[in-house]
């Protein structure tokens, strides 16, 4: 008979001590233990101690009553969180992040990461980088929480050692007013603009998500108000398409008038209670939105509270669903639809998902009965009103660029970016970032919108333009694009996780098997969850529909 097991002095698996707890306890300086904060929980022990040790990770999970699974796989899901063994050497003080995605490697990032490899700076850790949002400053690098534009070494070892570049300071709440701003929602506020007129002006004005899929807003209202709440508005702030840059753009330089579009927002749809999901890589934003949003309330602003939420480095995070997701604490996964977020949204609750852009034109369409139809009167080729487009590549002048919808490249690039970048020839172009396919010059007289682009098997998104001259590998810039997609699939289906990595590899070949891409490509569209997995192929099948065999291998 096999003798009994004597009962366990203390849990199964890895512990931690009093000292590991406290340690906790102190980083996380009074915040409240939700489940929902554990993002933000990692990132205060981050923040306090340059990584997150395993003793500190299971102390809070202890604390916040989890499961240490549900806080590990959160915390190895994003990129920015550095996990140590508790007895690994401590990291280095400064972390440096070079990007990687195509505007940079065009600007000569490769050889900018090869350099300080070859010559390390001392007390800091060097990391490969997706976009970090400034496309038109290439190529970026992020030094700790410090973004470097047109970095070179030199000026990093610089950062590295305490000399930053200063960040632009983004307007005040006194500011924004002195110029008229937040009269519409005072107008709002006290019941001289209706909600029922609300949502007719959008309507009239042909307001769509300008974030990428282009859903009309006015539906996306109504979706909302038709369900009982309570009801959540949340601003996807988290862009991560490499090339685009539109809302750091707009927070940068008018950050109320995107407040001011979220509580038109959220006073249209009856919320009760905003939530701003930043992108990480905008530390600097971060900062200001924190001492702008807690003026609002003393102004008698904000009939809601105001959540502010930061990213931690997952581009599938700009899915809106997945967005959620990491807004209640978990890995970014993309959730099934149906139920829509106006149904089921945050929390199951009923959610209208805006982003920055979208709310950036809802002062000025909301402020005035004509404002409808000026804003609708602004485009071309019969197109409706203005967008952002995020310019950059071989042109004279990247940057934001606000044009009117149904603007061609060639005109982005002669009318808005001083031309062609000097010794360049405009050959091709990415007319909606990494996901949005690539098309030669020949086609650079097609109108820049929603749906215009369909027939030739690519789409505008959220306005990425990136520029390629008679310099530069179409080929390598396909491959650039789907390590990108590998790197940052969340893994949670198959046909995206093992297709983005099948097709890296199979762009590495001498000659490209051309029935095999397309049959993954099919493959991956017909089975992914989400657009990552659905459009990553678009660069690679856009190549082979457009461009001749002799460019391609």
């Amino acid at each position: 008979m096999t003798p009994r097991r004597a009962p366990r002095s203390r849990p199964r698996g890895r512990g931690f001590t009093a000292e590991m707890r406290e340690a906790v306890v102190t980083a996380l300086s009074g915040m409240e233990l939700r489940r929902d904060l554990l993002i933000e929980h990692l990132h205060a022990l981050q923040d306090r101690f340059g990584c997150l040790r395993e003793g500190h990770l299971l102390a809070l999970a202890a604390m916040l009553r989890l499961a240490p699974v549900e806080v590990f796989e959160v915390a190895t899901f994003y990129a920015h969180f550095n996990l140590l063994d508790d007895a690994a050497p401590e990291p280095e003080p400064v972390t440096v992040r070079v990007c990687e995605s195509l505007p940079c490697v065009m600007a000569g990032a490769t050889r900018l990461m090869q350099a300080l490899r070859d010559a390390p700076i001392a007390g800091a850790r060097l990391v490969a980088a997706p976009c970090l949002g400034a496309c038109h400053h290439a190529p970026a690098c992020a030094v700790g929480h410090h973004l470097v534009g047109a970095a070179t070494p030199d000026r990093i070892a610089r950062t590295v050692a305490g000399d930053a570049p200063a960040m632009p300071a983004p307007p005040a709440l006194t500011d924004y007013r002195a110029r008229g701003g937040y009269r519409v929602l005072a107008a709002a506020l006290a019941g001289d603009l209706p909600r029922e007129v609300m949502l007719e002006r959008i309507q009239e004005a042909g307001l769509r998500g300008l974030g990428g899929a282009g859903f009309p807003a006015a539906r996306k209202w109504a979706l909302v108000r038709a369900n009982p709440g309570p009801r959540h508005v949340v601003v996807n702030a988290d862009e991560g398409e490499p090339g685009t840059f539109k809302d750091r753009f707009c927070l940068e330089t008018e950050p109320h008038r995107v407040l001011e579009g979220m509580l038109l927002a959220a006073h249209a749809v009856h919320a009760d209670a905003g939530w701003i999901y930043l992108r990480d890589e905008y530390p600097h934003l971060r900062h200001a939105l924190q001492r702008e949003i807690a003026a609002l309330a003393p102004a008698g602003l904000a009939e809601m509270p105001i959540h502010l939420r930061r990213g931690a480095g997952a581009y599938i995070c700009g899915e809106e669903t997945a967005l959620l997701e990491s807004l209640e604490g978990r890995r970014g996964y993309p959730r099934h639809k149906p139920p829509f977020p106006g149904e089921a949204g945050l929390f199951g609750q009923p959610t209208l998902i805006h982003n920055v852009e979208t709310l950036w034109f809802l002062p000025q369409i909301l402020g005035t009965p004509e404002g409808p139809a000026t804003y609708a009167a602004q485009g071309r080729r019969g197109r409706t009103g203005l967008r952002f487009f995020s310019v950059s590549g071989r042109v004279r002048d990247p940057g934001e660029k606000l044009a009117p919808a149904g603007v061609t490249v060639r005109e982005l690039i002669e009318e808005f970016s001083g031309g062609m970048a000097p010794g360049h020839r405009f050959a091709a172009y990415l007319p909606g970032g990494a996901s949005g396919g690539i098309l030669p010059e020949r086609l650079g007289d097609l109108p820049l919108d929603f749906g215009t682009l369909d027939a030739q098997g690519c789409f505008v998104g959220s306005g990425a333009v990136v520029v390629l001259s008679d310099q530069d590998d179409l080929a390598e810039a396909a491959r650039n694009l789907l390590r990108f997609f590998r790197d940052e699939s969340c893994g949670q289906c198959t046909p995206c996780r093992v297709g983005t990595a099948k097709a890296a590899q199979m762009l590495e070949a001498p000659v490209w098997n051309r029935a095999l891409l397309k049959d993954l490509a099919q493959a991956m569209a017909d089975g992914s969850i989400c657009g990552l997995g659905q459009a990553a192929m678009n660069p690679v099948l856009t190549l082979l529909r457009h461009f001749p065999e002799d460019r391609l291998p």
